[in-house]
Formats: structure tokens, C-alpha cells, sequence
């Protein structure tokens, strides 16, 4: 769903290796390994300069390289303990190993990334630096690069800066007064932890404009424009087919209502309250029409809980 700019390249060092998907071999290799005396050792030489609350500077030998992920704390927080399980709101700035260009800072962006403590696809060296820690902590973390290959380029190993903001333990799942949908729309299931699956009826219409139908009414503060918003969410083409789930990593935050996102989504969760779960029918003019997205021409549809905005 996120619109990756290269300024966020770094994002995706954090979560599940820094290639392919949970079938790549070499990714599970990545996340399995324990960094070398050798890595620990180079990580422990990047200086770190900058007050807690900004963006700091990184200096180090270049070019920067290491085997594996590695992290160490910088500096520790003096905040509320971090819990296993917990969603952490964090500011990071990430710059290339081979000359100390920047990948991107959320400072710079004024939004917040999150990412789930504990949460399996995110890197063990990071989850390990970061448990027993305490909101305020700033942690550096590393990432190797990698080689070309017949899909991809070679990409330079990533060292980051992590400041912890805070923390905070969120629903699974959308928790409210459930809603009679309207007659004709794709049928939704939900599973024993909430995840859930469709029926769409044979010969449904793509609709001429986006529908929302809420299926369970939170009670929590209504969504503004601009908010970050944390959210699990399914998305399946009009034949049925799933493309893509949250439920399959961890929830997904966002900031709402500024491109952020693809328009049938900025309309919809705006003006909605904490709690809900929406059916969405997003026709392509508000999905990825005009874009080299492989659902350019696809009309979507996706069930969204909406966990949190703040």
C-alpha cells in the first residue's frame, strides 16, 4: 500500500531482510545469522553526534561494511520500559555506508515511522538492541549491503540512527457495534483472531465510484487529515484474489489523507473513528491508475481495521 519514495529505502532494511519476500531463501539466511566480533567492532566506531529529539550526524570510516545486521544502544531511555509485543512510535535518519549520503529521515519528513516490537519479520539484531530498553532510547542499527543481481542493482550496506518516541500496546483487530452491510456488496468472513476472507457475488459491477461500507463502528476518536494511522488490512482484485494482507506481517501505519497512501484509502478512513472495520470497493481511478503498478487496471477491494491515529 505505502508509495515507497528512494527516501525511504531504509525502511525496508528494517523488515524482513533487504530482499524477496518470506519465500526467499537468502532473505531467511540474512535473518537468522548473529553478527561477527568483527561487525560489533565497526558498528561500535560510527560516532553518533546530536541531542535526543533531532536528527543526528554519523560519522565513520568509509566505505562502511559489515557480514550482518548488527545494532548497538546509543543511548538509553529514561521513559517507560519497552514491552515485547508493543507498537513503538520511532524517528530514524539512514545514510549510505560507501560515502555518508542520506537514505531518508523521518525528521526531515515530520512523520513518524512504527514497527512492532518482537514482531518476527523485523530484523533480530534491531528486536535484541531495542528489548529491555525504555522509551527515549536512540539505538544504531546497520544493515549489510548486497551484490547485483538479474532483478535488482547493488545497494550499499545502511547504517541508521533509531530514536524511540514512545510506546504503546494496540488492539489486533477492529472492536465495536457490527454493521448491517448493504445487500450486493462482496461478503465478508472474519476468522477466529479476526483476520478476514471474501465472498464477492458472481457478476458484481465495477462501481463507478468508491464505496465504503462500514462493518463494525468504533468507538474511538475520528480519524483526521494528516494523522498517523495504524491498521490491518486484506486486499483482493474483483475475481477474488488476494494480493495483499497485513495480517501475514504486523499492522501497517500510514499518514492519512496526504497521498500517502492511494486516494480511495485517504478518502475513506478519514472522518472514521478508532475501532472501525471498512469494506472498501476502490475503483481504479482511485487505486493505481497511471501508475507502473502491476493493479493499474484493477478495481480493489480491501477490508480495513483500523487500530489507531494519533
Amino acid at each position: 500500500m505505502r508509495r515507497l519514495a528512494a527516501a525511504l529505502i531504509a525502511t525496508t532494511l528494517l523488515l524482513a531482510g533487504c530482499s524477496g519476500g518470506s519465500g526467499d531463501a537468502e532473505a531467511e539466511k540474512t535473518n537468522d545469522s548473529t553478527a561477527t566480533p568483527d561487525d560489533a567492532a565497526t558498528l561500535e566506531a560510527v560516532e553518533v553526534e546530536g541531542d535526543l529529539g533531532a536528527a543526528p550526524t554519523l560519522t565513520f570510516e568509509q566505505p562502511f561494511t559489515i557480514s550482518e545486521p548488527v545494532a548497538r544502544v546509543d543511548v538509553e531511555g529514561e521513559g517507560e520500559p519497552l514491552e515485547d509485543g508493543q507498537t513503538l512510535s520511532i524517528h530514524y535518519v539512514a545514510v549510505s555506508g560507501d560515502d555518508g549520503t542520506s537514505f531518508g529521515s523521518t525528521w526531515d519528513l515530520g512523520t513518524p515511522e512504527s514497527l512492532i516490537l518482537g514482531d518476527e519479520a523485523i530484523l533480530p539484531a534491531l528486536t535484541e538492541a531495542l528489548t529491555g530498553q525504555k522509551v527515549g532510547a536512540r539505538v544504531l542499527f546497520a544493515a549489510p549491503g548486497g551484490a547485483a543481481t538479474e532483478t535488482s542493482e547493488a545497494y550499499p550496506a545502511t547504517i541508521m540512527a533509531i530514536e524511540v518516541l514512545a510506546a504503546k500496546t494496540l488492539p489486533t483487530r477492529a472492536e465495536g457495534e457490527a454493521v448491517a452491510p448493504a445487500e450486493g456488496l462482496p461478503t465478508v468472513t472474519l476468522a477466529e483472531n479476526g483476520e478476514p476472507s471474501i465472498s464477492i457475488p458472481a457478476g458484481y459491477p465495477t462501481p463507478a465510484d468508491l464505496v465504503v461500507q462500514p462493518l463494525i463502528e468504533g468507538t474511538g476518536p475520528v480519524v483526521e487529515t494528516g494523522q498517523s494511522v495504524t491498521v490491518q488490512y486484506s486486499g483482493w482484485t474483483l475475481d477474488g484474489e488476494q494480493f495483499d494482507s497485513s495480517w501475514a506481517r504486523s499492522p501497517f501505519t500510514t499518514t492519512i489523507g496526504a497521498g500517502a497512501v492511494i486516494t480511495g484509502w485517504d478518502e475513506a478512513i478519514v472522518g472514521r473513528t478508532v475501532g472501525s472495520q471498512l469494506l472498501l470497493v476502490v475503483p481504479k481511478e482511485k487505486a493505481y491508475a497511471g501508475t507502473e503498478n502491476a493493479l493499474a487496471e484493477e478495481t480493489l477491494v480491501f477490508v480495513v481495521d483500523i487500530l489507531d491515529a494519533s
